[in-house]
């Protein structure tokens, strides 16, 4: 795989049982590219390894006063000048060439995975940790794979080095054979404790960078309560602890560093007073000496390398694992033959709610919390706590087969639509038929044009969409900020998630942009939430209107909403317990009318309590008549 060839039509199925073996498979799918860096690094060491005969032979013609030879060792010598530049040339290019490709392997994998889970993916993964995933973590993991190549053409080469070193001088090449092992594996104690460090220095670098984010998403919050100084102290400590933990990392790496430059020069000392001895007494020529003091001393290049891996194993390690957490995560696919999306009634089996096809249905719930996850759950996503420890220790494992819970072992029923279970539809086709807008819907950067341009029924138009969801104030302010653009609001680019916008604005955008889909059946969560009373109920009816004959849920406590619903179910603890109008379960349903006009406990238990005795009074009335 070469770079203009990016992206991977398939980047394959990873291997997430753990971090070293994801590493592991992501060498094995480069091959062919370690293979040729590989080649190449053994052509740039053995060349370099060629230098120092080549000089002992130039050498030792000086002391002979031969010509001739010293022509043919010069000769040599540019002949293994070319053949390093090249070596050296080759092995850089196909070297980033396997960093590069092996992190966008990873960052489609990421980005597959995204698309599979969807919201349901910050459910389980903080959105930060998927953000420092695909974009420091795949750096890091990449260089572990660009640098295991080198690593392996420099063993290779120190072991050519050696026997070489040994046929041609015995004396000599056995001394740094037997040196060798030593100076390569002599940092290995060592490693266990830097990696430590490097992992804790990681580790506080990530929350002084999601106290910064917080701090500055929340800065205007911040000035309006006079808490800057007070984040910023925090902020403060927070990167002091950062500080700390880098320079005890970076003791223990120049240690490391240290003793891979001390060691060597205790071996070339000993090499030239032993040597100096053996050609004293003539029994090694002044030629051989140079050569074996020349080859050794090249011989620390190659050693760098394992210095190298080291540090790229223990850096990309946590990496792989964090990346593995997130790939590891999946949605339930069951084999199906069904080709198109169905159509019909959307039911959820565990709460008994009802959502009759071509009808507005608006869900009302006590707690916001059980309404999110129930969205989810008409979304065919199935819910997962998003407490880290529980989906490292198993708890994902029960969400993705389908438990309600460890402890009851028993299959939760999926959703249906038109009869038909969500999770036995290819991804596609769920996807198509149920879309679930979250109550805090996320706007990407670019125009609103490109906003706008997601895969659709082709039924309704941008236009027709934004109106729907009254964004004219929106266009209005867009228009006015394209001066550049002729004033066309749709050619006005929207900054990260909005922020230049109103939450406000932000959510009718959303909103627009879900309607523009059009799909079989709409989730919405709160979709009003952020806009005024005057507003939301023009948005009500936009939605109502646009959406006539198609199946629409909202969850929502606002009466203006509530009201226009062709019917209102109400969910208490996880259970449909009343369905009908508004009008008619204001009236009649106590916990409906609590939810509905903020009742407080206190006022809910004495309507309950209230209405209960006109029953028994009702009962006793129809008794006496009879």
């Amino acid at each position: 795989m070469q770079i203009r060839d990016l992206p991977y039509p398939d980047p394959g199925d990873p291997d997430v049982r753990s971090g070293p073996r994801f590493l592991f498979w992501l060498g094995r799918n480069q091959l062919r590219g370690q293979l040729k860096s590989m080649s190449w690094g053994l052509l740039h060491q053995c060349s370099l390894a060629g230098l120092p005969p080549a000089v002992g032979f130039a050498v030792q013609a000086v002391v002979d006063r031969s010509g001739s030879r010293l022509a043919w060792a010069g000769g040599l010598i540019a002949v293994l000048g070319v053949l390093i530049a090249l070596g050296d040339t080759m092995l850089h290019r196909t070297a980033v060439t396997n960093w590069i490709t092996a992190a966008a392997r990873v960052q489609q994998l990421l980005a597959r995975k995204t698309a599979e889970l969807g919201a349901a993916l910050t459910r389980r993964v903080a959105a930060g940790e998927v953000v420092a995933v695909s974009t420091g973590d795949v750096e890091k993991i990449g260089w572990f794979v660009e640098a295991l190549s080198r690593f392996a053409a420099a063993a290779a080469a120190l072991v050519l080095i050696c026997v070489g070193l040994i046929l041609y001088l015995p004396s000599l090449g056995v001394l740094v054979a037997l040196a060798l092992p030593l100076l390569a594996l002599a940092v290995l104690p060592l490693l266990p404790r830097a990696t430590r460090r490097a992992d804790l220095q990681r580790e506080k670098a990530g929350k002084a960078t999601e106290l910064a984010s917080d701090t500055v998403a929340g800065l205007r919050v911040l000035r309006g309560i006079g808490g800057e100084e007070l984040f910023l102290g925090r902020y403060r400590r927070a990167s002091q602890e950062v500080r700390k933990a880098a320079v005890r990392s970076a003791r223990m790496w120049s240690l490391i560093s240290a003793i891979q430059v001390l060691l060597p020069g205790v071996l070339l000392i000993s090499l030239v007073v032993y040597g100096a001895t053996l050609a004293r007494d003539g029994r090694i020529e002044v030629g051989q000496l140079v050569t074996v003091y020349s080859a050794a001393s090249l011989l620390l290049f190659p050693l760098r390398h394992f210095e190298e891996i080291a540090m790229a194993y223990s850096f990309s390690r946590p990496s792989a694992q964090r990346a593995v957490r997130v790939l590891s995560l999946h949605r339930t696919d069951r084999p199906s033959t069904i080709d198109a999306a169905p159509t019909g009634d959307l039911y959820d089996p565990v709460t008994g709610l009802m959502a009759p096809a071509g009808l507005f249905t608006a869900v009302v719930c006590g707690d916001p919390d059980e309404a999110g996850r129930l969205a989810e759950r008409l979304g065919g996503h199935a819910h997962a706590n998003a407490d880290s420890d529980e989906v490292g220790n198993g708890a994902e494992d029960s969400a993705e087969n389908g438990t309600r819970g460890s402890t009851t072992g028993q299959k939760t029923p999926s959703v249906l639509l038109g009869g038909v279970p969500l999770d036995e539809l290819p991804l596609d086709s769920a996807r198509t038929a149920v879309l679930v807008q979250d109550k805090d819907p996320v706007l990407l950067s670019g125009t609103l044009r490109e906003l706008l341009d997601v895969p659709s029924s082709g039924r309704v138009s941008a236009e027709d969409a934004l109106s729907a969801a009254q964004c004219g104030d929106v266009l209005d302010s867009l228009a006015q900020a394209s001066v550049a653009t002729d004033g066309d609001p749709m050619t006005t680019r929207i900054t990260e998630r909005g922020r230049s916008l109103s939450g406000g604005q932000r959510q009718r955008l959303a909103l627009a942009r879900s309607l523009v889909t059009d799909p079989e059946a709409l989730v919405l969560d709160e979709p009003t939430s952020a806009v005024d009373s005057h507003t939301e109920a023009r948005v009500a009816a936009g939605i109502k209107a646009l959406r006539q004959g198609r199946t629409t849920v909202a969850f929502a406590s606002s009466p203006l909403l509530l009201d226009l619903a062709d019917r209102v179910v109400l969910v208490h603890r996880g259970t449909v317990v009343a369905v009908g109008a508004h009008g008619e379960l204001l009236h009649t349903d106590p916990r409906y009318r609590a939810v509905v006009t903020r009742e407080t406990d206190d006022e809910i238990a004495v309507l309950t309590s209230q209405d209960a005795i006109k029953r028994s009074r009702t009962i006793e009335e129809v008794e006496e008549r009879a």
